[in-house]
């Protein structure tokens, strides 16, 4: 098979979560132990990192892997999902895995894929560990997919673990209540291996206190340690402000993420350098430095708080769930208070779309679209969702055309968001 080809056989002949959704999700670990054994136990053989995650794991992983990279590690990085090309998914210090990998590994994979039929997940998971092994990094930045304790990536005894935070996503699968969830995402503990909390409240605190003492697993929360006090949009960064509560010194960071919330996400990196320099690591102020600048050049990290155009003003951001479109509207809200917001939404249909949508100003302009993907809710049953909670607009099939609808009727004072779905996001021919 060529490339093409064998993208098309990923796609179409694998369950693939994103696309159908939970059906595709396996909750055990057998196909990919089964698949790592077939391999030779690749994760076996590289030093990881493993994080996890409501919302912010993406950003985290990304900035981390930048760091590592200014630091002159050879960095591995598997996140998921893409936007636009499927190798997005498989890196080394920012690049992506070239096509011919791609196609080798099917290939060499295809009987015991046969036998055992893996999902999409458990066979990019497989396949960047492979690569990862082949190409002999110095690290790898392995984000889960979904949960913790049962998601694919969990067959690794990683050096450091991350737990971002804790929010509702994904209730069908990982449980209804904060502690369930945490619970779930806690899965990715190990004993003995350090972890860093993001942020904890009350309800999932205990969770991790439980679960690391359990395992003998030392604990460190980024709250305690760092704490952003001053956060500034200027010239295309976000200038931050971070007092590091042990020595109560300032550090001043410029964010290349410029979305506010990023402010809890970089405290957690910052809390990960020091575990990480703890071990055996030799970072540097100024690898951080260039790493949480750069790092959108440094591994392609999009679709994050990302101004795609300025005249007019369109910012895209794959904010899905509550907690992410609640720090969504609060950062246009905080930034143009005095500008009017067309928005253009896209939802897939496994998520609280009615407690989501009940976020949204009543006064916006408001677009309603799909992605191209069987698990993509209508647009025009997404509109009827809308108009139940007080949301008027259009409905469009096409994310660009609603865009183009928009752009239309702007004035000088206007902003088009797109956000709701990675898979509207991948659809932008402006991306």
């Amino acid at each position: 098979m060529n490339y093409e080809a064998t993208v098309a056989y990923l796609y179409d002949q694998l369950p693939m979560f994103s696309r159908v959704g939970q059906k595709a999700y396996k909750a055990n670990l057998h196909n990919t132990i089964a698949l790592c054994d077939y391999l030779g136990n690749p994760h076996q053989k590289i030093r990881t990192i493993h994080i996890a995650g409501t919302n912010g794991k993406g950003s985290t992983s990304h900035m981390l892997a930048a760091i590592l990279q200014a630091a002159g590690f050879k960095t591995g990085l598997y996140t998921s999902p893409h936007i636009k090309d499927f190798r997005e998914r498989i890196r080394i210090n920012g690049q992506m895995i070239p096509q011919q990998q791609v196609v080798d590994f099917v290939s060499k994979t295809m009987d015991i894929s046969s036998n055992i039929q893996p999902s999409f997940f458990e066979l990019t998971v497989a396949m960047a560990f492979d690569y990862f092994a082949h190409e002999a990094v110095d690290i790898a930045v392995i984000e889960t997919g979904l949960g913790g304790l049962l998601d694919s990536t969990n067959v690794i005894t990683p050096i450091l673990s991350i737990i971002t935070n804790i929010g509702y996503d994904h209730q069908n699968i990982l449980g209804d209540t904060l502690p369930e969830i945490a619970t779930q995402k806690a899965g990715i503990i190990k004993p003995n291996i350090p972890v860093v909390i993001g942020k904890a409240i009350a309800e999932t605190a205990p969770i991790f206190l439980q679960t690391a003492t359990n395992n003998n697993a030392p604990i460190s929360f980024a709250t305690d340690h760092f704490n952003t006090i001053e956060a500034i949009n200027n010239n295309g960064y976000l200038s931050v402000t971070i007092k590091q509560k042990n020595n109560l010194k300032n550090l001043n960071y410029k964010l290349g993420l410029t979305g506010l919330y990023q402010t809890e996400n970089i405290c957690t990196v910052l809390q990960a350098v020091e575990i990480l320099n703890g071990i055996d690591f030799n970072i540097e102020e100024q690898h951080i430095q260039q790493g949480v600048r750069d790092v959108k050049l440094m591994t392609g990290l999009r679709g994050r708080w990302d101004v795609l155009s300025e005249q007019p003003l369109i910012i895209a951001d794959v904010a899905h769930n509550k907690d992410g479109i609640t720090q969504v509207l609060q950062q246009l809200q905080q930034q143009y208070p005095h500008k009017k917001v067309h928005f253009v939404l896209g939802f897939v249909k496994d998520k609280d779309v009615a407690g989501v949508l009940a976020l949204f100003p009543k006064n916006g302009q408001y677009y309603f679209t799909n992605a191209h993907i069987p698990r993509a809710l209508p647009a025009n049953e997404l509109a009827t969702i809308a108009n139940q909670a007080g949301l008027a607009g259009e409905v469009f099939d096409d994310v660009n055309i609603a865009i183009d609808t928009a752009k239309q009727r702007l004035n000088n004072d206007a902003i088009i968001m797109v956000c709701g779905s990675f898979f509207v996001i991948a659809e932008l021919n402006i991306l």
